[in-house]
């Protein structure tokens, strides 16, 4: 589908590696995309322009360690929600209405969760009791540039790392 901003891209496009000439190397990805944002800023032909991401890394951060109470509460909460939420649809189609569609509903969406959040837990046999956040980074970010604006491209990204210092 081609739209006004955009023309169609193939569906069966498959991965490539990226292509041009480094103009700037970065520690982290902010500051890549600060320098791509200046050149965007100074009117620079920024569709010639590729970030890369050098030596990925995938990084896995513990955040807390997994218990049956933090599990069973977890659990109870999310089923609380839903159940509340079955609860009160049931509840303005309903004839008589009133509260009990909703409290039934949440008290059933509680036992749900509960008994749900218990069988995913006991399942991993204890191999897994910590909750994590992965990310994907990279050791630096190089800026890429097709040949045709690389120089001048180059010239505006050092231009902005002396007005920086």
């Amino acid at each position: 589908m081609t739209t006004a901003f955009r023309p169609a891209q193939p569906t069966n496009e498959l991965p490539t590696l990226p292509d041009g000439w480094p103009i700037g190397s970065y520690d982290t990805y902010e500051q890549a995309q600060r320098a791509v944002d200046h050149l965007a800023d100074n009117e620079f032909p920024v569709q010639d322009i590729t970030i890369v991401g050098i030596e990925p890394m995938l990084v896995e951060r513990v955040a807390a360690r997994l218990t049956w109470g933090r599990v069973l509460a977890a659990g109870a909460a999310s089923g609380a929600w839903f159940g509340l939420f079955v609860g009160l649809l049931l509840g303005m189609f309903s004839a008589t209405g009133g509260l009990l569609p909703p409290l039934i509903g949440l008290l059933i969406g509680v036992a749900f969760g509960l008994v749900s959040a218990a069988v995913r837990y006991s399942a991993t046999g204890g191999k897994r009791d910590f909750v994590s956040r992965s990310q994907l980074v990279a050791r630096r970010y190089d800026v890429l540039c097709q040949p045709r604006n690389a120089e001048r491209g180059r010239e505006m990204l050092v231009a902005l790392e002396f007005r920086q210092q």
